[in-house]
């Protein structure tokens, strides 16, 4: 008897991560299964790497399996939650269809992220990409109104029998946020359990398709919701934005040091300094550091992660993003070219030669 993919995964969603407090399937930790006659063989990720907790997840794996099926033979392989391998696409059990996730984070609110995330998403779409954009930020989702799409809602379709989501798309890009199912006035007010399991659908019951890249736009800080998707979705890496005032960098260095966690292990593939000076049209030579001065290449130093690119405070990017049209569809103006610049920085340093060494085969 070879058992179906929905009764594998049926009997796996008893087997609880005791450190996540979630099933393994909804976690998405499941992935390489194989069935043949009598035999389910597959790879788990762990987020306790260690061995008494690899020893009790196998069995628990094994007792749930055979109280179903009587006489099947179980194979785990445990690999740690973060393990490069299983942020292939090929090893995927969720987003199979594609080939980068990269999530755009802050330590702090203001700094600008949503805006440097809807335009690095736009640039990539600019540059003949399949570009995607999920809006995490659930409590605060900004992206609808940069696209100018704050009245649409995505459609349903049947896929395989099975009703899914399709994705708001504009100028390129496609685009899910929480802000599609919220009035503009009305607060988003969940609980912890109930935002990350809505942030989870927009990931695992979306008709996505192929993509070459998704950006996630993170909200701001190092809360649940931070957890819950760094754990569940298999991430390329992680760009962090901030502004070059120390109160910003404290925060960034706080969002840092979670990536690098032994148990979430996200690359940060760069960091972004917004808001780096202002040129006032009259002066057009001069620089103003109202935020300070080489903040962010401080903290680059400090960590060894490298600068990315720095941005400008410029009225017109704000403009551009509350007109629903980023900024850096303006192509010749010195803001699009300022944001052009980090696309450049994405596509040549990180989205080709990086994420290679990082993801090796």
């Amino acid at each position: 008897m070879t058992l179906t993919v929905e009764q594998v995964n049926k009997a796996l969603s008893f087997v609880i991560d005791p450190d996540l407090k979630k099933d393994i399937i909804e976690l998405g930790l499941v992935s390489n299964l194989e069935r043949s006659e009598n035999k389910v063989k597959f790879t788990l990720a762990v987020s306790n790497p260690a061995m008494h907790n690899k020893k009790r997840m196998q069995e628990a794996c094994e007792h749930h399996i055979t109280r179903f099926h009587k006489g099947v033979e179980v194979e785990v392989v445990i690999v740690p939650l973060g393990d490069a391998k299983e942020r292939k696409p090929e090893h995927r059990t969720i987003l199979p269809g594609v080939k980068q996730i990269i999530a755009v984070s802050s330590g702090k609110g203001g700094v600008g992220k949503s805006t440097i995330t809807a335009n690095l998403a736009a640039g990539m779409a600019m540059k003949g990409y399949k570009v995607g954009l999920v809006d995490a930020d659930i409590y605060g989702p900004s992206i609808p109104m940069m696209f100018d799409v704050i009245s649409d809602k995505p459609q349903v379709k049947d896929i395989d029998g099975k009703q899914v989501m399709v994705p708001v798309e504009s100028h390129g890009v496609k685009i899910l946020s929480i802000g599609f199912f919220a009035d503009i006035n009305q607060a988003v007010i969940w609980r912890g359990p109930m935002a990350a399991k809505a942030l989870t659908q927009m990931f695992r019951d979306v008709h996505w398709g192929d993509l070459d890249v998704m950006f996630i736009d993170l909200p701001p800080g190092t809360g649940d919701i931070h957890l819950t998707l760094v754990q569940s979705i298999p991430m390329t890496g992680a760009l962090v934005v901030s502004t070059p005032q120390p109160v910003a960098l404290a925060d960034a260095r706080k969002g840092i040091h979670m990536f690098n966690n032994p148990n979430l292990k996200i690359p940060v593939l760069g960091l972004i300094e917004n808001m780096s000076w202002f040129t006032p049209d009259e002066l057009p030579d001069n620089k103003y550091y109202i935020f300070g001065k080489d903040g962010v290449q401080g903290l680059s130093e400090e960590l060894n992660i490298p600068v990315i690119g720095h941005v400008p405070l410029i009225q017109s990017i704000r403009e551009a993003g509350d007109a629903g049209r980023p900024a850096i569809l303006q192509k010749t103006t010195v803001q699009a070219k300022a944001m052009m610049s980090l696309v450049n920085e994405i596509e040549s340093n990180i989205f080709s030669k990086k994420t290679q060494e990082l993801n090796p085969a």
